[in-house]
């Protein structure tokens, strides 16, 4: 039955602001995730599904697939709840794995695979997960292969990436690349991919309770700490793709061309790339991994419509040469949509006046499965805002110190988020979800205010704040000032100990081909843009700046340097 969000007597400040194509009280009509490509293959059977390296899957034969490796999970052991591992990079294997293991009554298990073997040794061990579908490249393969019988994993089903590939690129691939193809074992711990789909396609069906019953095991970054696995139920998915279609009303459901360059184990991907796509019959192209000059090409070919990404892949976009010298045509895309990190305004006008296309910057996490907020496309875009609540979707603000207190309009505090896809908890982690999910609210960990209109801006992550003689600073205002330099193209800025301060600014900062920026300078440029307590301290130019895999500028390796060269100096 559909589910009204929000009772009728309540008006809430960001509704005035929607567009009027765009109702906040729309109904939301949560189910079963696997029903997403059930009625896919239904509505858009012959239509393009997955674009892999040139060859193409209809939603049919991506439906089938799905329902024979569903079949053969079951055939595995795989029951309701139990919990299958995904170590995959983008590829149609990823896809089908995702929905047979839903399927087949299972639980989703995210993995990062280039996460080092004690993580994913730790992951493995935390979600009690005993079977892993991955694929047979050795930079993969081989960390999950140590894991069978050292830890729970008992199982390994192997994708081949040559049986995914088109004629001739399948063959060219084998000859090519045939010194670095894991071979499989032939024991029983292993079964190929090949021959799980080896069957008559009719699983046995599954009662799915969509508010009661796990979808997806979503580990969060670690980026604050020991990754947590978010418990993201069924209605918590269903009802995201709905609230995140909502927010995209001029979507033409069967005709849509999706750029997949985020990688699918990763929420944001998850949800905006996989999930919508498969939501809106739209056609998904997916890359393993992103590269700039392969992604250009395949935007001017392949002409895409809709392109989710992080800060830096635009930043990347923006600094090409041939992008400004009009080499690549990007004016396909409709809709381009920034999420997990800030987006810099400089950044954010640049790309749209290179590709004609509105970057909108989002709002999400783990957590909320994640798509919490988003700039309105077809109403008006607040430039630096993470923009208005999606359907249903409550933000409020309240206070640092008093968590349960929630403060006025204006103020500044901590976010919190309330609505129908917000985790049921953090899997075995009792207190930590108390704690998370007090009184009914999602407290983000991030610091933001609202405005009279309704948008919410983050101003900092709330465990990144700098202390520096009793004074808080926020790291984002730092960088936002720092990106105005025209040299400049990446920037991180991080709160490093100090013995007087109890810390200090520190900023590391890439800078564009070319240019040539001292530390001097840059402190001058600063001067009236920051107050003198803000002003970075110390100034670190580098080459390249730590990145997650999806591209995210990360700050705990360059914590954890300055941490090591601290004990280094003290101990000598």
């Amino acid at each position: 039955m559909p589910e009204q969000t929000q009772p009728n007597t309540v008006t809430h400040l960001w509704e005035k602001s929607l567009p009027d194509d765009i109702d906040w009280r729309a109904p939301l009509t949560p189910g079963p995730l696997p029903g997403l490509m059930e009625n896919a293959a239904k509505k858009y059977g012959n239509r393009p599904a997955i674009d892999f390296m040139d060859r193409i899957f209809t939603y049919g034969e991506v439906a089938d697939l799905v329902n024979r490796a569903a079949k053969g999970l079951q055939d595995q052991g795989v029951t309701k709840g139990k919990h299958v591992g995904l170590m995959l990079p983008n590829c149609p294997a990823m896809v089908i794995s995702y929905y047979a293991v839903l399927r087949a009554g299972g639980t989703v298990v995210n993995f990062n695979p280039l996460y080092a073997e004690d993580e994913i040794r730790e992951q493995i061990e935390d979600s009690e997960c005993e079977i892993l579908i991955t694929l047979d490249m050795p930079l993969i393969y081989d960390k999950a292969a140590k894991m069978l019988g050292k830890t729970r994993l008992n199982k390994i089903v192997l994708a081949t990436m040559a049986e995914q590939l088109p004629f001739p690129k399948n063959l060219l691939y084998r000859l090519l690349r045939r010194k670095s193809i894991v071979t499989m074992p032939n024991d029983s711990r292993h079964i190929s991919f090949k021959s799980l789909t080896a069957n008559d396609g009719r699983p046995a069906a599954v009662d799915i309770d969509p508010h009661g019953d796990i979808a997806v095991l979503q580990y969060t970054g670690g980026t604050t700490g020991r990754p947590k696995g978010a418990m993201l139920t069924h209605a918590n998915l269903t009802n995201n793709v709905q609230q995140a279609a909502y927010f995209f009303p001029e979507t033409n459901f069967g005709e849509e061309v999706m750029m997949g360059v985020l990688p699918i184990f990763h929420v944001f991907a998850m949800t905006v790339v996989m999930n919508f796509s498969v939501h809106a019959g739209a056609k998904m192209i997916l890359l393993p991994r992103f590269e700039l000059e392969t992604a250009l090409k395949i935007i001017h070919k392949k002409r895409p419509t809709f392109f989710p990404a992080v800060p830096t892949i635009y930043i990347a976009i923006n600094n090409h040469p041939d992008v400004a010298a009009k080499k690549y045509d990007l004016t396909s895309m409709k809709y381009c949509l920034a999420g997990g990190d800030t987006l810099p305004r400089e950044v954010q006008e640049k790309f749209e006046s290179l590709s004609g296309c509105s970057l909108l910057e989002g709002y999400g996490l783990s957590e909320t499965s994640p798509v919490a907020l988003c700039n309105p496309p077809t109403g008006k875009s607040r430039p630096g805002s993470l923009g208005l609540p999606t359907p249903g979707t409550i933000v409020e603000i309240t206070d640092v110190e008093n968590p349960s207190t929630v403060l006025p309009q204006g103020e500044t505090g901590e976010i919190c988020i309330t609505g129908p896809q917000v985790m049921r908890g953090y899997w075995k982690r009792e207190e930590e979800s108390a704690a998370a999910l007090l009184d009914g609210r999602f407290h983000t960990g991030d610091v933001g205010y609202i405005d009279e209109d309704g948008y919410t801006f983050l101003i900092d992550r709330l465990k990144e704040i700098i202390i520096a003689g009793g004074y808080n600073i926020y790291p984002r205002h730092v960088e936002e000032a720092i990106y105005r330099h025209p040299a400049v193209e990446e920037v991180t800025v991080a709160g490093i100990e100090d013995d007087y301060r109890q810390q200090t600014v520190k900023a590391y900062v890439k800078l564009r081909a070319g240019q040539s920026l001292d530390a001097e300078e840059l402190s001058a440029f600063l001067k009236d843009k920051l107050s003198a307590i803000e002003l970075p301290k110390q100034i670190e130019f580098r080459d390249e700046l730590p990145k997650t895999l999806i591209g995210k500028l990360s700050k705990k390796e360059l914590v954890a340097e300055e941490a090591a060269k601290r004990n280094a100096s003290t101990s000598t």
